[in-house]
């Protein structure tokens, strides 16, 4: 016969019960606060339970196109802080090359061309307006030769350029058949021409300076030899140029060859170029000339078509003299043979020069008289230095053969050997074992963030931006025929990396991120930034680089951010004011770790008093 339990027994098992659920949110409520406190890193047991939480899935972030409205990472007890648009006049506002402002500048040596941007007081905070209608750019390589209309609506080029096949519009979009100045039966043909002398297709070229490129369509067309050109040219008349540029999916800047020196290294590029880029290159005791020449890598090419080469032919289509054009390419023949360039071709209206490797095979060097070389002992601090007429010296070698600061394998092996720069110790404090460590761990992060943006390495994202590049690890990690990163080296850095990033194999700008970048608006799919806000921590203010970050972030465009999680509580703040969807990730290594990881999405909405999609 089954004994009964009494109501004594009843109240006994229940009031253990309730002790156990007490007891066991006692343990997991202090086993929680022992991990946020930090106390238990390395624990086993902590470790073992963080592994298995899944810290990548955003259930509320989407990259995908047109996103609805979502929550953000969390509901900060303080107010958020919303910006309100800009007018629709300042929809492609670029801020230090505003027309207005330049306008007040001398145009001798095309200063008021150059940077000029507003002070504190001048700066907009408000969000800079997409225009009406704008649209997704289309993917790549469909984007080289298409654009539409709404992203971009200047016509006058398809006017100004029709003969020359810059560009034509069609419709609702504009058209891009590849012709220039020089090449107006295409791009492909004049590469083709230039490769006959130019080692384009062994890598052995694989980065290149367009000096003055129009819409790019030389840069463009060398994307698919695995060349990636940076190019350039003044915001000015000829308007959009630099933002047609970056539309079609290529890389490109807004800038001149004024009076202060290019925002390059020294012996950076492996090859220079100019068609009919109307620069006075025999001017200043050839002083431009002696800026690309500062930049080209030691055994570069400096390509230049167009007047005055061949003018005993095409003085007449020129609509100049005989003499003044003959004195002209008389000039640009003395300066290069005092800058020790060879000249290795002249066919039709194209002249190649090809500089030489090093000093001791420069005989004209050793005589001192004739060379006014710079004073400066170091030829990457740029930063508004003002340009000088005086030779940039070459690294010194023990013998005629050797290539002066260090020979550069072909493109893609030189992607993750070891820069010469940090081989032969010209980067102080950086060793090769750095290096090396700084490149696997970039190739670490880089997994975890396409974990959570799949997007990431499949194309989507063609014009990407790392705002404090080092080495270029993020860049190197991702790099593809897909896309191109513009690594950007912040001038109040302690050390000059952006050469490191050029030997390489990328490309890339030094900046200040106090100012705005030389760019159009809505010219970024992807940015990315590491330690940029502890970097700029009270050197200026967070929410004016996030209002530029805005500025050149298109619609719908992904923003990936790494920094200490104090500062990122706070950029999250002000991210969120800007019609931006974020989520606050763990490092990959856990939430031990107090580096953090934003992820951000612009929200898609446009100009016309139009807010963002519901």
């Amino acid at each position: 016969m089954a004994v009964k339990g009494g109501p004594t027994d009843s109240r006994t098992r229940s009031t253990v019960s309730i002790c156990i659920v007490i007891g066991m949110c006692v343990f997991f409520y202090t086993l929680g606060a022992w991990q946020k406190s930090g106390f238990g890193k390395g624990d086993s047991i902590a470790l073992e339970i963080t592994k298995r939480t899944d810290c990548t899935l955003l259930p509320n972030l989407s990259f995908d196109t047109h996103l609805s409205k979502q929550g953000s990472s969390g509901e900060l007890v303080s107010p958020v802080k919303k910006f309100k648009p800009c007018p629709d006049r300042f929809t492609d506002y670029t801020p230090c090359q505003d027309q207005n402002r330049a306008m007040k500048f001398p145009r001798e040596s095309m200063n008021y061309r150059e940077r000029h941007c507003p002070p504190q007081k001048e700066k907009l905070h408000c969000l800079v307006p997409p225009p009406k209608g704008y649209v997704a750019p289309f993917p790549w390589p469909k984007s080289r030769d298409y654009v539409p209309f709404a992203n971009c609506p200047y016509k006058s080029l398809t006017v100004e350029k029709a003969i020359q096949n810059w560009v034509q519009f069609e419709g609702n979009v504009f058209r891009f058949p590849g012709g220039g100045t020089q090449f107006p039966q295409g791009a492909d043909k004049y590469i083709d021409q230039l490769a006959s002398v130019i080692p384009i297709a062994n890598g052995t070229a694989r980065t290149a300076l367009d000096t003055g490129c129009g819409v790019a369509s030389w840069g463009a067309y060398l994307l698919k030899r695995n060349v990636l050109a940076m190019s350039f040219a003044p915001r000015d008349s000829h308007e959009a140029q630099v933002q047609f540029a970056l539309e079609r999916g290529v890389p490109a800047v807004i800038g001149v060859l004024g009076t202060i020196k290019l925002p390059y290294p020294s012996r950076a590029f492996d090859m220079a170029h100019c068609s009919r880029c109307l620069i006075p290159w025999g001017v200043n005791d050839g002083i431009y000339m002696m800026e690309v020449d500062r930049v080209l890598r030691p055994g570069g090419y400096w390509v230049l078509s167009g007047p005055p080469i061949n003018w005993k032919v095409n003085y007449k289509g020129w609509q100049r003299t005989k003499k003044d054009l003959e004195a002209e390419q008389n000039k640009i023949e003395e300066i290069a043979e005092l800058l020790c360039w060879e000249k290795v071709s002249e066919k039709g209206e194209t002249a190649i020069w090809r500089k030489r490797e090093n000093t001791e095979s420069c005989p004209s060097r050793h005589e001192e008289s004739t060379v006014q070389m710079c004073e400066s002992t170091n030829a990457d601090d740029v930063w508004y230095k003002k340009m000088k007429a005086c030779v940039t010296p070459l690294p010194d070698v023990e013998n005629p053969s050797e290539v002066a600061g260090g020979a550069i394998k072909p493109f893609p092996s030189r992607l993750n050997a070891i820069p010469p720069r940090i081989a032969n110790g010209l980067i102080p404090g950086v060793s090769s074992q750095a290096y090396e460590k700084d490149n696997k761990m970039w190739k670490k992060h880089v997994k975890a963030y396409s974990n959570v943006n799949k997007y990431l390495l499949t194309g989507r994202y063609r014009n990407i931006m790392d705002m404090n590049a080092g080495f270029g690890g993020f860049a190197a990690a991702i790099e593809s025929p897909k896309s191109w990163v513009m690594n950007v080296v912040p001038t109040i850095g302690k050390i000059a990396t952006l050469g490191a990033v050029y030997e390489r194999g990328l490309i890339g700008i030094y900046h200040d991120w106090c100012e705005a970048f030389s760019t159009y608006p809505r010219t970024y799919d992807l940015i990315h930034a590491s330690g940029l806000f502890t970097l700029y921590k009270n050197k200026c203010s967070m929410e004016d680089v996030l209002l530029e970050m805005d500025r050149i972030l298109r619609p719908e465009g992904a923003v990936i951010m790494r920094d200490d999680v104090d500062v990122l509580t706070k950029v999250d703040k002000f991210a969120r004011g800007m019609r931006w969807s974020t989520k606050l990730v763990d490092h990959e290594d856990g939430p031990l770790v107090r580096e953090k990881v934003l992820y951000a999405v612009k929200q898609y909405w446009v100009g016309g008093n139009q807010t963002a999609s519901a």
